[in-house]
């Protein structure tokens, strides 16, 4: 059932199931046969199966567990999540069918809230919950993933500040308004000497500004006297 589409499945995603064996398990579990039948479970994966052994030996039960484990490997055991992200440990439960094994002495002794079950690939017995819970699933898978996010964004910010441009002048670091000033497109005409910074290319700016007022400034009287043909500072009298 865990394989199956519900009657009525939309034709591109049973044309989809249909066109391989493995292609069930790209589509999603609210799409599927069980989940009109069984209520969300709140967890990754597909519907446990509980197996409780009556009226045996210890040994056979070791041996069927055994058995179990080996021969349904492909279906209860979690995969490993397609990143090359480093440093993730987690697993994915999203394709896997918890499967729980006790016996009935224990439950007539514990209860079916005891610590009772032992859910495939694990060791010891755990309560229902423990066995069905994934904690090393995709609450862990998040977290791991936040986290490299978070040092994959402090490494490119390393890796950003390390080519920060340094004045020529002063030997001061742009800032990002002046480093964006210089590096964008047209910004050569604006941003004169692309090799200082933002306070240095000030300075330039108001030098500029003060030659120009300087040369706009009509001389005085005096000056344009003295600027006049023959009349030198040592000009000669007459009369």
């Amino acid at each position: 059932m865990a394989r199956l589409l519900p009657q009525g499945a939309d034709k591109r995603t049973v044309d989809l199931v249909r066109s391989r064996p493995d292609a069930i398990e790209t589509v999603d579990h609210e799409e599927r046969l069980w989940r009109r039948v069984y209520p969300p479970t709140g967890r990754e994966g597909l519907i446990p199966v509980a197996f409780v052994f009556a009226d045996t030996t210890a040994a056979k039960v070791a041996n069927t567990i055994a058995v179990l484990e080996e021969s349904g490997r492909r279906y209860w055991a979690p995969r490993r999540y397609d990143t090359y992200e480093r440093g993730i440990t987690a697993l994915d439960y999203g394709q896997a069918v918890p499967v729980l094994v006790t016996t009935l002495e224990q439950l007539q002794e514990h209860g079916a809230d005891g610590e009772v079950w032992r859910r495939l690939g694990r060791k010891g017995e755990q309560t229902l919950t423990a066995a069905l819970d994934n904690p090393d699933g995709d609450a862990l898978y998040r977290d791991q993933m936040a986290r490299a996010d978070e040092r994959a964004t402090q490494r490119r910010a390393a890796e950003r500040e390390a080519q920060r441009p340094v004045c020529s002048r002063c030997g001061q670091k742009f800032t990002e308004d002046r480093w964006e000033e210089t590096t964008a497109r047209g910004g050569a005409w604006t941003a004169g000497d692309l090799t200082v910074c933002g306070t240095c290319h000030a300075d330039d700016v108001a030098r500029e500004q003060a030659a120009r007022l300087q040369a706009a400034v009509p001389p005085l009287e005096d000056d344009r006297e003295l600027a006049r043909p023959g009349r030198g500072l040592f000009r000669r009298r007459v009369g």
